[in-house]
């Protein structure tokens, strides 16, 4: 008796999927994706909030007033926060300058951040017209029974079923993609705020020490005559 509500389910889905015609294949194939790339940056944004380190920050700040250069490098070094790797990139640039560095370094974060956006975006777009296309071989199925010479209302029924069917798939698989997209892109707008407010801290601080220009020497090497 447990075993029923499971296998009734399983039944009824499968049911829904064929009822709905051929274009249910790629309309199921778009929400998988869509289930998995949600379900992956969903992962991915709870573990960034978990391994973000403000109080890192704030040491790497204070170390780069009092002009110790080599222990805000010790601070930012090996973290976890996007924002204190791209300071710590920053600090370590030694065929740029500082500001070319802190950009490069805040691009990867943010190439990270907004992986799988573009993917979304057009799951959105790509879900409503599977859906729209669903609903006109359905609705010529119909007027194909209609003009045929054994009119069934069977037939003309499956048709519409179909289209309706198709057309609510595709508009689901959308709706339900498209609320985590642009809650991803509220964080990565977010994230790049505090990317370019930390980079613009950065400069000021260094600038004040002259350690924006000259690049970082590394331990054991000696300059060129």
């Amino acid at each position: 008796m447990t075993d029923l509500p499971p296998l009734f389910l399983a039944n009824a889905i499968i049911d829904f999927i064929i009822k709905g015609g051929p274009i249910m294949y790629p309309i199921l194939a778009v929400g998988l994706v869509a289930v998995c790339v949600v379900t992956e940056r969903i992962v991915w944004w709870l573990r960034l909030i978990l391994q973000r380190q403000p109080k890192r920050l704030d040491e790497v700040y204070t170390a780069l007033e009092e002009g110790d250069l080599p222990r805000a490098i010790s601070l930012s070094a090996s973290s976890t926060d996007p924002v204190v790797r791209m300071v710590h990139h920053g600090l370590n640039h030694h065929h740029s300058s500082m500001q070319g560095a802190l950009e490069v370094a805040a691009g990867r974060e943010l190439q990270q951040a907004g992986k799988f956006l573009g993917a979304m975006d057009t799951i959105v777009t790509l879900g409503p017209l599977l859906g729209l296309l669903g609903t006109v071989t359905g609705i010529m199925g119909s007027f194909s029974s209609i003009g045929s010479s054994e009119l069934a209302v069977e037939k003309v029924t499956g048709g519409i079923g179909e289209a309706l069917i198709a057309t609510a798939a595709g508009l689901g698989i959308a709706i339900t993609t498209l609320v985590p997209m642009n809650y991803f892109h509220g964080r990565l707008t977010q994230l790049q705020f505090e990317l370019e407010a930390a980079a613009n801290n950065v400069l000021i601080l260094a600038t004040q020490h002259g350690f924006d220009q000259l690049p970082v020497k590394q331990p054991g090497t000696t300059s060129k005559p």
